[in-house]
């Protein structure tokens, strides 16, 4: 009988580093089996965490003795190169070799699998069905790709637990597996939380990228459920009901109400759950997770009382800083369709103070001058409007050089300010008046190591 996940006692990570891969070590140590690692660069956390656990690499880099033949397999995640040393030696030796997704599906094969799918919302939305789960005290294994309060790890498997709930990424697998993750998890009930070009650096049309959503609706089984943004023009494009046997449900942002700056969702029972998250973006998110807690037998009584106690995931419109009279928030947000929800949810929320807005292009797409038309009138709503690029990513991404006025002609927006010193940015903002104005700071990085702590506490008490 060959060896599945579940009995496997030596496993090495090729790239154990990364975000997920470094909490999927941290999972499999917690369940007994001999973990290994390498990679040529870890940062925090991912480094003390690894470091705590005993599973800390001696020294950064590629050593193909790592790969000895006494090993049940490797994982490779999408850091390595096709040409990695040990993915080489692996290869040589006969190994299995399972990108993160393929490990994840083989590790879940006997358990219900639901696969929180969409261009955006899918992290808010995962975190949500997790935390009522997680209130109701239902077992159940996860794989989510950011930092959950009340979780230590983002990667859980047990034996016991009957379903698991599954971010997924629409990215490709590994560097020798081109699909995307998503297709790989093979759900029961699947979730598209709305489609919005992304990755042109992998998918160079928006008819590449929509088509591996199409993919993943049709991957819904026999008996199975796709749940969707019914007003999403693109994923209604790829959610036509074809095959009788599945259940398509479609969802739209939940009734509610707002006052004085608090939102209250609005029950068939004429209730008012106070809610710690805002925004119809959010609104939605939550719509999808009562969705899939309804499949999951989630009574709508019982998925109100968990949710009202949800303060949403890290880094999704996450509060660093409250006053009297302005807020600081910071946000992932870094795609034209999550910036243009998080900076419209926030001028909403507070429709009588100002708004000031700082976006970090980061990403390769967000980089591409291909890309950047995408951005027009996405950052429409705040009122001052800033964007940020270090011109230094761009040559380590082999980009064009990117002048700002070319950033300010594809926002389509004149009065958008454009930095490429985080220095001059910082000066900015310190000259900014913050009586009744808010901050609201939106980046996949760091905005080059701005002390976002010291600046949203002059924000706030001045």
């Amino acid at each position: 009988m060959p060896a599945t996940p579940s009995s496997f006692q030596r496993l090495h990570l090729i790239a154990t580093g990364g975000s997920i891969m470094h909490n999927l070590a941290l999972a499999l140590r917690q369940r007994g089996t001999h973990v290994t690692g390498s990679d040529d660069e870890i940062f925090e956390p991912a480094k003390s965490r690894l470091q705590a656990a005993g599973l800390l690499p001696a020294a950064e880099g590629w050593f193909p003795e790592k790969i000895t033949a006494d090993l049940d397999a490797v994982i490779v995640g999408m850091h390595a190169r096709p040409d990695n040393p040990e993915l080489l030696r692996a290869q040589e030796l006969g190994l299995r070799v399972y990108s993160f997704p393929e490990f994840i599906y083989e590790a879940s094969k006997d358990k219900q699998r639901i696969v929180i799918g969409g261009s955006h919302g899918k992290t808010s939305i995962t975190s949500l069905i997790l935390h009522v789960l997680r209130y109701h005290q239902r077992k159940f294994d996860y794989a989510v790709g950011a930092q959950l309060a009340g979780f230590d790890l983002m990667v859980q498997l047990t034996e016991d637990a009957p379903i698991i709930i599954i971010e997924g990424d629409e990215y490709l697998s590994s560097p020798i597996d081109r699909r995307p993750k998503f297709h790989l998890y093979q759900h029961h009930i699947g979730v598209i939380s709305g489609i919005s070009w992304d990755h042109i650096n992998v998918f160079p049309t928006e008819e590449i990228y929509r088509e591996q959503f199409k993919i993943f609706a049709e991957m819904t089984p026999k008996a199975g459920t796709l749940i969707y943004d019914q007003d999403d023009e693109q994923v209604q494009l790829v959610t036509v009901p074809t095959s009788p046997d599945v259940k398509y449900v479609g969802y739209g942002p939940h009734e509610h109400v707002l006052r004085d700056g608090k939102t209250y969702l609005l029950t068939k029972r004429d209730e008012q759950v106070p809610v710690q998250v805002f925004g119809a973006h959010n609104l939605r998110n939550i719509s999808a997770a009562k969705e899939v807690c309804k499949q999951l037998g989630i009574k709508g009584k019982d998925f109100y009382e968990a949710i009202a106690t949800f303060k949403g995931a890290a880094r999704r419109l996450e509060l660093v800083r409250e006053g009297q009279d302005s807020v600081v928030y910071k946000d992932f947000a870094h795609s034209p369709s999550k910036l243009k929800a998080t900076a419209t949810a926030l001028k909403q929320q507070f429709p009588k103070r100002r708004l000031v807005a700082c976006l970090e292009l980061h990403t390769f797409s967000s980089l591409n001058p291909a890309f950047l038309p995408q951005y027009a009138h996405t950052f429409d709503a705040p009122d001052v409007a800033v964007v940020y690029f270090n011109p230094h990513v761009l040559e380590h991404k082999r980009l064009p050089a990117l002048p700002p006025e070319a950033v300010q002609q594809a926002f389509q927006r004149p009065d958008l300010q454009v930095f490429t010193d985080s220095k001059a940015l910082a000066e900015f903002l310190h000259q900014q008046h913050w009586q009744d104005t808010n901050l609201l700071m939106m980046t996949s990085g760091t905005f080059d190591g701005l002390d976002l702590t010291a600046l949203a506490t002059e924000v706030v008490d001045k």
